[in-house]
């Protein structure tokens, strides 16, 4: 933790002279750059609380539940390792047997044959519910669904209008707001990063949503985006060397925090980071999905200040136990802050200092008083 302390006293420091300047000193050192700071909105009645349960526990002891995961699979650090951990809770807390449960991944460039084959195999083997991690599925789904009406499905980040199917959706651009206005509140470049795995809708709205919330804390501030692949090429989300690379030019150009929503290429992207801080001049990184500085190894992990938490196992857990209660009506329409389905994580101590206004602004969100929006 030594690296972390030092990187994060030397952030204070700094981001407390530019609090007080209103304005941040430009990266290596040179003339300083404008990024006054606007302050946090005042919420009546305080921050938003925390939200109830979405139902009662259920038995599901009955249940056979099957996870069709996206490229990486289990052990991603990421999406799929947030929709293992729903399976776990599952299975904990109430009563899924671990032999009645069945996980497969997808391969890197692999067909749209090869994704309904497997969800083919899951229901003819009497899997139900069975889980499709991961918008990709969208077009199988569709089709094997139709083919077995007597199944549930669900699938995570896409929407499928099928009566055995549960469209389990984020409002992901709430959460990147909030990691946004810390990545603003924390930048002294007055420039930050966003490095996205492929270009599609679903992860633009992760960009949309961090460069709002920097916005509108500063807003002069400097947001470099960049994709790793394009839209139909979905290995971006599996390719940390393309990771480093892509992170590496934005922190070369300025940027001083990195925010990836780009699933096991994010590796790449903190190790990016973590080579390129100093005490001097500390460099952040903002991870995904799951709590990031929990899944990383040392000492990588002590550059990721917080991690946007899409909470993929809080909609797998709510999902499973909704079907072994038979009643699939208390899943929301999104999972959004109110029903903390997004958010961020606080692990490690890298926001601490931040969260009063990060709350401020989540209030304001979940009150209305701010829309974020879900598009570039």
């Amino acid at each position: 933790m030594a690296l972390a302390a030092a990187v994060l006293s030397s952030a204070l420091v700094l981001a407390g002279c530019a609090r007080d300047t209103g304005s941040a000193p430009a990266a290596g050192g040179g003339e300083e750059e404008t990024c006054a700071r606007n302050a946090a909105p005042a919420v009546a009645g305080g921050a938003a609380p925390s939200a109830a349960p979405l139902a009662p526990n259920a038995d599901a002891s009955a249940l056979r539940v099957a996870l069709a995961y996206d490229v990486g699979g289990r052990g991603d650090q990421s999406f799929n390792d947030s929709a293992a951990a729903g399976l776990e809770q599952a299975i904990s807390e109430i009563g899924v047997v671990r032999e009645n449960t069945r996980e497969l991944a997808a391969a890197n460039g692999e067909s749209e044959d090869a994704r309904a084959t497997r969800l083919r195999q899951l229901a003819t083997d009497g899997f139900s519910p069975v889980i499709a991690v991961g918008f990709a599925y969208s077009e199988a789904l569709t089709t094997i669904a139709a083919e077995f009406p007597d199944t549930q499905f669900a699938i995570i980040d896409s929407v499928v209008d099928l009566p055995n199917v549960t469209s389990l959706t984020f409002a992901a651009e709430q959460g990147s707001f909030l990691v946004g206005a810390a990545a603003a509140l924390r930048t002294t470049s007055c420039q930050i990063g966003f490095v996205g795995g492929v270009e599609v809708p679903l992860i633009q709205a992760f960009e949309a949503g961090y460069v709002a919330g920097a916005k509108a804390v500063a807003p002069d501030i400097e947001v470099d985006v960049d994709y790793i692949s394009p839209a139909g090429d979905f290995s971006g989300f599996n390719d940390p060397a393309r990771g480093t690379e892509v992170a590496r030019g934005q922190l070369d150009g300025g940027a001083d925090v990195v925010y990836h929503a780009a699933g096991g290429s994010g590796q790449g992207v903190f190790e990016a980071v973590a080579a390129a801080t100093t005490p001097d001049a500390p460099k952040f990184a903002i991870g995904v999905d799951s709590d990031q500085y929990n899944t990383v190894a040392a000492p990588v992990n002590e550059v990721i200040m917080t991690s946007m938490l899409k909470r993929v196992d809080v909609a797998v857990f709510n999902y499973v136990n909704a079907v072994a209660a038979g009643d699939l009506a208390v899943i929301p329409p999104a999972f959004d802050l109110s029903v903390d389905g997004v958010g961020y994580s606080t692990t490690g101590g890298g926001v601490d200092d931040l969260v009063p206004d990060l709350d401020a602004y989540k209030a304001a969100i979940v009150n209305g008083d701010i829309t974020v929006p879900s598009t570039p």
